[in-house]
């Protein structure tokens, strides 16, 4: 009996490919907590979130049987970006203005615990007096490009080369994008601090 949980992403893409269905049973159930959390991010409504996972798999399935998916050790970074262009599709179909809600939940529950602190001072920021909501409001103010970074790596724990090849720039840009990002998070946790007293 073949152990399907012991191959790795291309082959199980390659017996998909030959009729398998059982080795996409496996694919999906390596991933599918992963996409449906990261569509979550900027979904809040669990039936949306839901109809947009399905989109996605089926995606992948069409692109697969059409023997258009290029084998490069890659799969988890092309999985995503089918997903993040599926969440831009819904909006783009609901006229909204946005393509990331924040709402009370998006967050995994340690993620606030997650985000490093680069000084004494971001720390008492971050950790006293400070609830995970207000945090998240924080982060919620953090430019787009900043905010996704944040979350790709501290949520969805990619590495810095599995951001960059997601979001399409160098591994620089994604580096020098987390730095302001926390920079800024600094600034606005002073600001709101200042503001509250």
């Amino acid at each position: 009996m073949i152990d399907f949980k012991l191959k790795t992403d291309d082959e199980l893409i390659s017996s998909f490919a030959s009729g398998c269905n059982e080795a996409f049973d496996c694919l999906i159930e390596r991933y599918d907590s992963e996409v449906l959390s990261y569509i979550r991010l900027s979904v809040a409504d669990w039936d949306d979130a839901n109809d947009i996972f399905q989109e996605v798999f089926i995606k992948v399935i069409n692109t697969i049987r059409e023997g258009r998916y290029q084998m490069q050790g890659k799969f988890r970074s092309w999985l995503l970006r089918i997903a993040h262009n599926a969440i831009i599709d819904y909006f783009r179909r609901a006229k909204a203005q946005k393509t990331i809600s924040l709402s009370n939940d998006i967050y995994r529950e340690d993620f606030i615990e997650r985000i490093p602190c680069s000084s004494p001072n971001i720390e008492e920021l971050l950790i006293a007096n400070n609830t995970r909501q207000e945090v998240r409001e924080w982060v919620a103010q953090l430019p787009k490009q900043q905010r996704e970074v944040l979350i790709l790596r501290f949520s969805q724990e990619m590495s810095f080369k599995e951001i960059a090849e997601y979001t399409g720039v160098s591994i620089n840009t994604a580096l020098g994008r987390m730095r302001y990002a926390l920079i800024n998070l600094r600034k606005i946790a002073l600001k709101e601090r200042a503001f509250a007293q």
